[in-house]
C-alpha cells in the first residue's frame, strides 16, 4: 500500500471515477433522471449553503490587509489562466477535440480551490491567513466573474448560455444559499466546526451526485464516442503543461514582486489551482445537461494532477523552510532588532 500512498491519489477523485463508471454502465433515464435532477439541484444548494456557513469573517479580516498579494493571486486566477486558455486554442493538440478544448476554457475561468489551497499553504509554511482570505474571496468572486468569462471565451460555442440567464441561475441556485449559510454562521458555526468531518462528507457526496447525473446525460448523448484513450492522454498532457506554466509564472512573479517566502508559497498554491467543488455544480447551472459531462472531464483530471503536483511542491517548500530556520535564527542573533 506504500506505493499507492506515494501516488497521492485523492480518494475523492477515485469516488468520482466510480460515479463516472456507474453512469456509463447504468445511466439514469426517464423518471429516475427527473428524480436525480431535482435531487442534484437540492444537493448543489446544500453544498453552497455549507460553503457559506464555513466561511469565517475573522479569517478574512486577518488576511485582507495584504492587498498586493491578493491582487496578484486574483490576476493569476481570472486573467492568467483565461489567457493561457486562449493561447491553447492557437495550438493543435492531437486528441484534443473542440468539445474538450471548451472544457479547458471552462476550467481556466474557474475560481481557486479553498480547502486544498489552504492545506498545502499550511504544509509548506506559507501565509495561512492570507490563503484563507484569497481562497474564500476567489470562490465568492468566481460566482460572479466565471459566468461572464465563460460567456466571453465560449461565445463561438453553439448553444452557449445567455449570460443574464446564467447569472440569474447562479444567483438563485448558488449565491443565495451561500449568503444564507454565511449569515447563519453565528447560529450554526459551532455546530459546523464540531461536525466538520461529517460536513465534508456531505459536500463530497453532493459533488459525486452531480457527477453521476451529469455523466448519465453525457453517456446517453454518446460521450464515449467523442472521448477515447488518445483524448484522455491529451487531457492529461495539456493539464500538466497548463499547471507547470501557471506554477512557474506565479513563482517568478512572486519573487519579482519581492514577496517573502510565506507570501510566495501562498501565491503559488492559491494562484495555480482550480476548484472542482465550485466548477462541477456551476457547470450544471451554466450548460445543457447533455454537455456537462464532457465540459467537466478536463477539470476532473486537472484536479488530480494539481493535487499530486502540489503535494510534492509543498513538501519541498517545507524542507526548504526547515533548512532556512537555523540561518535566520543566527542572523537574528548577529543583528538584533
Amino acid at each position: 500500500m506504500s506505493w499507492f500512498k506515494k501516488l497521492h491519489l485523492d480518494p475523492f477523485l477515485l469516488a468520482l471515477v466510480c460515479a463516472v463508471g456507474t453512469a456509463t454502465v447504468l445511466p439514469c433515464t426517464g423518471a429516475a433522471k427527473v428524480f436525480f435532477e431535482h435531487l442534484t439541484d437540492a444537493a448543489i444548494a446544500l453544498l453552497f449553503f455549507m460553503h457559506g456557513a464555513k466561511l469565517s469573517r475573522e479569517a478574512i479580516i486577518r488576511g485582507i490587509s495584504n492587498w498586493k498579494l491578493h491582487s496578484c493571486i486574483f490576476l493569476s486566477t481570472f486573467a492568467l489562466f483565461p489567457l493561457l486558455g486562449i493561447l491553447l486554442g492557437r495550438v493543435s493538440v492531437p486528441g484534443l477535440t473542440p468539445e474538450l478544448y471548451q472544457g479547458f476554457l471552462y476550467l481556466c475561468v474557474l475560481p481557486s480551490t479553498v480547502q486544498s489551497s489552504i492545506a498545502f499553504t499550511s504544509i509548506a509554511g506559507g501565509n495561512v491567513a492570507a490563503a484563507v482570505c484569497s481562497a474564500s474571496a476567489s470562490t465568492i468572486l468566481g460566482v460572479f466573474i466565471s459566468p461572464f468569462l465563460a460567456k466571453a471565451l465560449m461565445a463561438a460555442q453553439q448553444g452557449s448560455p445567455d449570460i443574464w440567464e446564467a447569472i440569474s441561475s447562479i444567483m438563485l441556485q448558488l449565491m443565495l444559499p451561500f449568503v444564507l449559510g454565511h449569515l447563519l454562521r453565528p447560529r450554526i458555526g459551532a455546530w459546523m466546526d464540531k461536525y466538520r468531518a461529517l460536513i465534508n462528507k456531505t459536500d463530497r457526496t453532493s459533488i459525486i451526485l452531480v457527477v453521476y447525473t451529469a455523466f448519465s446525460a453525457a453517456v446517453v448523448n454518446g460521450i464515449w464516442s467523442q472521448v477515447n484513450g488518445w483524448s484522455l492522454l491529451a487531457i492529461c498532457l495539456v493539464s500538466m503543461l497548463l499547471l507547470a506554466v501557471a506554477l512557474t509564472i506565479n513563482t517568478v512573479s512572486a519573487r519579482a514582486a519581492g514577496f517573502s517566502t510565506p507570501d510566495e508559497i501562498t501565491m503559488v498554491f492559491c494562484g495555480s489551482k482550480k476548484s472542482l467543488a465550485s466548477g462541477i455544480p456551476m457547470a450544471k447551472v451554466l450548460f445543457p445537461s447533455a454537455t456537462v459531462g464532457i465540459m467537466v472531464l478536463p477539470l476532473m483530471l486537472f484536479h488530480q494532477i494539481q493535487l499530486m503536483t502540489c503535494a510534492v511542491l509543498a513538501s519541498r517548500y517545507a524542507r526548504r523552510q526547515e533548512k532556512e530556520k537555523p540561518f535566520l535564527a543566527e542572523k537574528m542573533r548577529d543583528h538584533p532588532a
